[in-house]
């Protein structure tokens, strides 16, 4: 497929994929009109964005639906009633995805902690290759951090993703990566309807399945930015959480196999 070209004109066979981005939001009303922009401004006119809102107080919801209405086509919303979690919420947009025909599905944050400009590239990386998921990486050469995270963030996030790697004996460097590009077979064969994790633990649950199913996975450095607005839901307590719940995983998939269900 080569790289992007210097002009940022894509290829055709790139910019005929049917890619849908799902973002899920609390209280991002600051940062998701941006967010839109720049999604609709990449050279990908099969791009589709999936907005996933648990009824941010801040009123990001019927922000989407503006949004939706002016980007007629492209853009969709689903409302949820409440807060239920990270994980369920990128379940319920990734099948909607699905069942609306994406053949690849984005998931990242509204914070522009994971750049648009990266999909273009991810999807490329996919098509050359053949690989099922692609994982927009800061654990791999070339990957880096924001320089403001203080070093106990810095040593919580290491700590957190060598322990799960260890506990899950798998080879992905940033397990607990929310920003991933995913082939629809895989995501149909790994089955959606048997996802449990509710939070961030989600991340470190389907990227334990893709490499235990057997998906080929490809890591690409990216610059993890520190949010640009708003506070931050990845708190101590949810990491430790998290953790904790990396034997639950284990324990729950101890007998998939590539083409099984549980």
């Amino acid at each position: 497929m080569g790289s992007m070209p210097a002009t940022g004109k894509l290829p055709a066979d790139w910019q005929a994929c049917a890619v849908t981005v799902v973002i899920p939001t609390y209280n991002e009303a600051d940062n998701l009109e941006e967010m839109t922009k720049e999604l609709f401004a990449l050279p990908l006119p099969n791009l589709r964005l999936l907005v996933v809102d648990d009824n941010s107080p801040d009123g990001t919801g019927a922000l989407a639906d503006q949004l939706a209405t002016r980007y007629a086509l492209r853009m969709q919303v689903i409302h949820r009633q409440g807060k239920g979690g990270l994980g369920t919420a990128y379940v319920t947009g990734m099948q909607r995805a699905l069942a609306e025909g994406a053949e690849f599905v984005v998931q990242m944050d509204a914070d522009f902690s994971h750049s648009p400009g990266y999909i273009a590239q991810m999807l490329g990386v996919a098509l050359a290759t053949g690989a099922h998921v692609i994982i927009g990486s800061r654990y791999v050469p070339g990957g880096s951090l924001d320089e403001g995270w203080s070093w106990w963030r810095r040593r919580l996030s290491w700590w957190a993703n060598l322990y799960s790697r260890a506990l899950l004996r798998i080879r992905v460097r940033d397990m607990t990566a929310g920003f991933k590009l995913w082939r629809r077979d895989a995501l149909l064969n790994i089955g959606l309807e048997n996802i449990r994790s509710n939070g961030y633990i989600f991340q470190v649950e389907m990227a334990y399945l893709s490499e235990k199913l057997g998906y080929r996975i490809i890591e690409v450095p990216i610059h993890f930015e520190d949010r640009r607005i708003g506070q931050s839901k990845m708190d101590v307590p949810v990491k430790i959480e998290s953790a904790l719940r990396v034997w639950e995983i284990r324990w729950r998939h101890r007998h998939r196999v590539r083409g099984g269900t549980q």
